[in-house]
């Protein structure tokens, strides 16, 4: 039967990708949305890199519950990793999918909208013969005698490390750290202990074991032998608590492909093509909500790309949990359809073949610079954009790019997590570069760029132990670099981070962050004002967005410029049309106006 849902997103990009591959899956499937007042079934999509952040989901779901006391909830994203049974206790929520699980999300929320709440009936909810990662019969018939077992009830009565599923049999990511043979890699602590969990790191070791085994996809016919290699905790698929919880720390199923991206509710929609991330920055989460970093194989991102431009679709962004690590999970002869689902044809590995430069092994771009040239050299997509990438992953490869391909086919935007301007802080931090390497990254992108490049950063207020010197350094940073935006936040501590114990000993007061995040917001004002009103009279090349209905009425269109500026045309146009514009000013709200050229 037909049925209705709704997916509210919280969070980031990659997020949001997440949750638009669930709802391009319950489209398929032959189901319709609706507000979330009158959805059959609600996927709450959510975030949990702050408490706000956690507080926003629960308000979210008790709001929808009591305005559709008959929607079942379904909760996933990285609160519903860090803190299942937590979600699972509030009233309404009829399940909980944690991100390393994710793959199996859409089949979950089939089942719930059939009325079918359990993991065994998740494989009827497949198509016959289609791959998807779903247990086959002999995994049905453990979890049925696991349910019969005395003890199991008394299992997950047992107190969660970072909400996972202490009843599943694997070694705790964390267990596998080891030291980096060279002390001078190592940030400084407070805690006289450290960081091991550098993936990768600028030192040249290898500061963390191999990652986890590569995941099996989960057929009807491989389920067994995956499960025996311990790519699968079987007792983290059953209920335990008020709604069932899939998640453990595995995460050997946590990479859910989307469907065909187009351009249609988005214009420039997202492609997601990392998940995951192996830095171990001491106040983020991530690494256990999101598991160790994975990439989509090249050939399935450029089969995207194909596809998205066959569609008529003229700007793609690539996203990612951890977008500048792409590729450095993968080996020359990883096989294109390591991920295989249904939504992957089986001719990818073919074309990994085939592909110019690839050679006859099947070896592709195994770093994003050379996964981004290839796009641009193998593909007539319009135009590509690049989002958040760490300050070190621009390496002079990306950043030569930038300069070829800069204001044609790739968007002159870049966007570089910076955190704090001081150095103890950044060290504290466990943050993999120094204030004078950050300073030097955007002086690189804007001598490839020139003056047009957009850049914008993250910044943190109120990090543990943070002075008003150290402060200071980030304001005198920030006062120093052609910023056009900056998105910041206040210091959140989060269970299970070494931040958290931090905050506990060196908390910084309430009203001194309230007082530095008001001179950042007028510092950001200042620069993105500057920056915006450099480009009056001056000509630059947009494409046209869904504009809203009052802007509409008015007869006029929104579009963005190819450095991300948002402007406000003069004349109504339709979406997805790239235009050259010459900007007449910046209206009170930042907008940049202007005409067609």
């Amino acid at each position: 039967m037909a049925a209705t849902f709704h997916v509210e997103n919280f969070g980031c990009r990659a997020a949001r990708a997440d949750g638009e591959a669930v709802g391009d899956r319950l489209r398929a499937a032959g189901h319709s949305e609706q507000q979330p007042s009158a959805a059959d079934v609600v996927v709450v999509n959510t975030c949990s890199v702050t408490a706000e952040a956690d507080r926003a989901a629960r308000a979210y779901i008790r709001r929808t519950h009591r305005l559709n006391p008959e929607a079942r909830i379904v909760v996933t994203g990285c609160y519903a990793q860090r803190a299942p049974e937590e979600l699972a206790a509030i009233d309404g929520v009829a399940a909980v999918v944690g991100n390393s699980h994710k793959a199996l999300a859409p089949e979950i929320i089939l089942g719930l909208v059939h009325g079918k709440a359990g993991i065994e009936d998740v494989c009827e909810m497949l198509p016959s013969g289609a791959e998807a990662y779903a247990p086959e019969s002999g995994l049905l018939d453990e979890l049925k005698s696991l349910r019969e077992k005395d003890n199991f009830q008394a299992n997950h009565t047992k107190s969660r490390t970072h909400g996972l599923k202490p009843d599943v049999v694997f070694e705790p990511f964390a267990a596998r750290l080891k030291s980096c043979p060279d002390a001078s890699c190592l940030s400084e602590s407070v805690f006289a202990q450290p960081v091991t969990s550098c993936f990768d790191a600028s030192c040249g070791h290898e500061c963390v074991v191999p990652q986890p085994e590569k995941p099996v996809p989960f057929t009807r016919t491989n389920v067994n032998a995956a499960k025996k290699a311990g790519l699968i905790g079987v007792e983290s698929l059953i209920a335990g608590g008020s709604a069932p919880i899939y998640a453990d720390d595995r995460f050997a199923h946590s990479f859910l492909e989307e469907a065909q991206v187009t351009p249609g509710a988005q214009t420039r929609p997202n492609l997601k093509i990392q998940e995951g991330c192996g830095n171990r920055c001491s106040f983020c989460v991530i690494p256990f909500t999101r598991g160790p970093s994975k990439s989509l194989p090249a050939a399935a991102v450029l089969h995207q790309v194909e596809g998205f431009v066959a569609a008529g679709g003229k700007e793609l962004v690539l996203s990612g949990i951890n977008l500048g690590r792409w590729g450095r999970d993968r080996t020359d002869s990883t096989s294109s359809n390591e991920f295989s689902g249904d939504l992957w044809n089986r001719t990818l590995a073919a074309k990994t073949k085939t592909r110019r430069g690839w050679g006859t092994q099947g070896c592709s771009p195994r770093k994003l610079a050379a996964l981004v040239r290839t796009i641009l050299d193998e593909t007539a997509l319009a135009r590509l954009r690049l989002s958040s990438i760490e300050p070190m992953d621009w390496s002079e490869e990306l950043i030569g790019l930038m300069a070829e391909y800069g204001g044609a086919r790739l968007a002159r935007h870049a966007h570089l997590p910076l955190q704090s301007g001081s150095d103890a802080v950044l060290r504290r931090m466990y943050r993999r570069y120094r204030p004078w390497h950050y300073a030097a990254k955007v002086e690189a992108l804007v001598k490839a760029c020139g003056p047009e490049l957009t850049v914008g950063a993250d910044v943190m207020v109120g990090f543990p132990g943070e002075s008003e010197a150290e402060f200071g350094e980030t304001l005198t940073l920030i006062r120093a670099l052609p910023f056009g935006y900056l998105h910041l936040f206040p210091f959140s501590p989060r269970p299970g981070t070494p931040g958290w114990a931090l905050h506990a000993a060196r908390p910084v007061a309430a009203e001194a962050v309230a007082e530095r995040m008001a001179a950042l917001r007028a510092l950001a004002a200042e620069k993105m004002q500057a920056h915006r009103r450099s480009f009056a009279g001056r000509e630059l090349e947009a494409i046209t967005l869904h504009t809203q209905a009052e802007l509409a009425a008015q007869g006029h269109s929104a579009a963005l410029t190819e450095n991300f500026l948002p402007v406000e045309l003069d004349s109504r146009m339709e979406a997805n049309r790239l235009v050259r514009l010459r900007v007449s000013g910046v209206n009170a709200e930042g907008v940049l106006t202007a005409t067609q050229s």
